[in-house]
């Protein structure tokens, strides 16, 4: 399939249980969607900062902060703010 997910994404959304592997790097501790990041993305889309805050369970304030930072490596690096901005 090409959904995006991975097969214990998929797993966990077929069967309805969370996902308790806190060890992978797409775990969030957020239980409506399967406590995957993946999952959140797939069933929602793009998000505001508001919703991704919430299901990391920071601030709004620090999800600005990390956008505005992860913008200014991005220009930093390469031309991509022609192409972003």
């Amino acid at each position: 399939m090409k959904d995006g997910l991975l097969k214990c994404s998929r797993h966990c959304m077929n069967e309805g249980v969370e996902c308790d592997n806190k060890e992978c790097r797409l775990w969030i501790d957020y239980k409506e969607e399967y406590n995957c990041s993946l999952i959140s993305i797939y069933e929602n889309g793009s998000m505001t900062l508001r919703q991704v805050a919430e299901r990391l369970g920071i601030s709004f304030a620090r999800v600005k902060q990390l956008e505005t930072r992860a913008l200014e490596k991005l220009k930093k690096r390469s031309n991509i703010s022609d192409i972003l901005f």
